[in-house]
């Protein structure tokens, strides 16, 4: 799990992959979510999601109450900021 301020080797920063787990394709979304039993209402986290894997991985966010937003991952990195630090989570299911 990456957080703001967590170290990132090179390759990481750049590598997009799906959250999905077993998937290796790019993500192209992001899935932008908070748990309000544990995160601040202003809190995001990031799920990434390849074409595939978009629909099932929003339907799961959703079911629980998580689920804020759906965003290209083109406009997340526009509005990261130079640093380019976000918070993201691995493999999801």
């Amino acid at each position: 799990m990456l957080g703001p301020g967590s170290p990132q080797p090179p390759q990481a920063a750049q590598q997009a992959v799906c959250s999905a787990r077993g998937c290796r394709a790019d993500g192209v979304f992001a899935l932008r979510w908070n748990n309000p039993a544990v995160h601040t209402p202003e809190r995001r986290k990031t799920w990434l999601a390849c074409d595939d894997h978009r629909t099932s991985l929003s339907e799961f966010l959703s079911m629980r109450g998580f689920l804020r937003d759906v965003v290209p991952l083109t406009d997340l990195r526009e509005h990261a900021g130079e640093d380019g630090q976000r918070d993201a989570e691995g493999d999801a299911g």
